[in-house]
């Protein structure tokens, strides 16, 4: 439902985005994460029709956004970042004005109104002009705008920006919701909301897509994948601590020195699953073991790791489906 080929985008002698390709299909909700001028909404921007790329293009729903940018809009609803919005308008003002925008009249567009409303829980605020609004609810009307023509495909660029826990978990489950008819792009910096949405997850750095797979195939990439952490009453013999650096699948072992009791970290090489191993060779040597804890390396990890290049961006992804196997 979007495919975007070699897309990039130069301000001058700055190149925001540089050769990004990659497409989402119907039912896929990608989180696109990045650090601060990344190129992420640049990159949003350019899907939509907002800026017009230097090279390369977009599709949506088969519509190229720069040679048929109408159709290409009538099936997107995008949320820009900051959700730009008239202030002097009232919420239900601002909504019916976008309605009739998207070719909705009369009955239809009444029904339409009422749903979103719905959706992003606005009655308590529909006749307040936008102006008066708090973040959040201003945030939530732009959403709502979005929705309104039920498109086939969603931009959301920092869907939850401004909203408390509770309306947090509500923007997601409504996103949860429309998922399996539609293909989601968010960008967040909330990675949390990658676990709680997302199917998929992109990092964008400088420009440049440097990983794409599943939340979990990216955590797998993190230096302490499959790591086992474990806690002992009693220090063990030497050579069995020497042992368990031997087994099949171990880099190395670090002994912790600064808690109360004995600790060791069994790092795994090349994420090698060696809980089993490790298991059974405590048992065998009867350690007293007070805790065993396996480290599935965390999101936020890995995108430090790779937006500072600690992991080579070579490993994790290049584009589209070459990143998508190689993050694999």
């Amino acid at each position: 439902m979007i495919e975007v080929q070699s897309l990039t985008k130069h301000f001058g002698p700055i190149r925001a985005v540089d050769d990004v390709s990659f497409s989402v299909a119907k039912g896929e909700v990608l989180g696109f994460l990045g650090p601060n001028g990344a190129g992420k909404s640049t990159t949003m921007k350019m899907i939509t029709g907002f800026l017009a790329p230097t090279s390369g293009t977009a599709a949506v729903c088969g519509h190229d956004i720069r040679h048929a940018a109408i159709a290409a809009k009538r099936r997107i609803g995008y949320l820009p970042e900051g959700a730009p919005l008239y202030a002097d308008m009232t919420a239900r003002g601002f909504l019916n004005f976008i309605g009739a925008s998207r070719g909705l009249s009369g009955a239809d567009r009444a029904k339409a109104v009422d749903r979103v409303v719905d959706m992003a829980q606005l009655s308590a605020v529909l006749d307040q002009p936008i102006e008066t609004l708090s973040k959040g609810f201003t945030r939530r009307v732009g959403l709502a705008q979005a929705l309104l023509h039920d498109p086939d495909v969603l931009i959301l660029d920092e869907p939850t920006d401004g909203l408390d826990p509770n309306q947090k978990h509500h923007v997601r489950q409504v996103i949860d919701e429309m998922a399996p008819d539609k293909a989601i792009v968010i960008s967040t910096h909330i990675l949390e909301e990658v676990h709680a949405v997302c199917s998929r997850a992109m990092i964008i750095a400088q420009g440049r897509l440097l990983a794409d797979g599943t939340p979990a195939e990216l955590e797998a990439l993190a230096q302490r994948h499959n790591t086992v952490t474990l806690r002992t009453r009693a220090l063990p013999p030497s050579a069995e601590r020497a042992g368990l650096a031997r087994l099949e699948g171990v880099l190395k072992v670090e002994e912790d020195g600064e808690t109360d009791m004995p600790s060791f970290r069994v790092i795994p090489r090349d994420g090698a699953a060696v809980l089993p191993t490790v298991s059974a060779y405590v048992t065998e040597h009867r350690w007293e073991v007070d805790e065993m804890r396996l480290e599935q390396g965390r999101l936020d990890d890995v995108f430090r790791e790779i937006t500072t290049g600690k992991i080579a961006a070579g490993g994790a992804a290049a584009g589209g489906d070459t990143g998508r196997e190689a993050a694999r």
